[in-house]
């Protein structure tokens, strides 16, 4: 962007609109860090004082279900399968990626129940205690590269790879 908005921003730092909101956020396009309140000089130097987090990063393939917290998605308005049927149909999936016969990334791309599919399954780093604490512990748990099992949360059942981390 490059209207005044941006002009009081401290350096690397842009207003986009998000577009689940439709209200501005601020990001830095040198982190890839993102905040809904405009940073400033103050709070950008007391972040840097704080201890950093590890930053994770992972790609997923999600099946919700008729239980799952939300249970519609892209792919189908209202989702009606069991959760019984989530996991049979993971298994399947989770099974063809690690006989090599289909690449996580494409599988992601037209099975997952979340919006990340468009990436394939790629969900970007991420901070610690921003997702749901099973998932979390499910990434953390995972080498580099490694497939979990199924992880179950209130979204759904997931298969998650791990793609990196970023220790401070």
């Amino acid at each position: 962007m490059s209207d005044n908005r941006n002009s009081a921003l401290p350096p690397n730092w842009v207003v986009r609109v998000s577009k689940s909101r439709n209200i501005n956020y601020y990001f830095n396009t040198v982190t890839g860090e993102s905040q809904w309140d405009a940073p400033t000089s103050t709070s950008i130097e007391k972040r840097r004082s704080e201890p950093q987090k590890v930053k994770l990063r992972a790609r997923h393939i999600l099946a919700k279900h008729e239980g799952s917290r939300r249970p519609s998605s892209w792919r189908e308005e209202n989702i009606t399968r069991t959760v019984e049927e989530a996991r049979n149909k993971m298994l399947a999936i989770r099974e063809s990626i690690v006989d090599g016969s289909r690449k996580f990334e494409d599988v992601a791309a037209v099975e997952s129940d979340c919006s990340s599919a468009k990436r394939g399954g790629d969900l970007g780093w991420f901070e610690e205690g921003t997702m749901q604490p099973v998932f979390e512990k499910a990434v953390k748990a995972l080498e580099i590269g490694e497939i979990s099992m199924l992880v179950e949360t209130d979204s759904g059942v997931h298969i998650i790879q791990r793609l990196g981390d970023d220790k401070p």
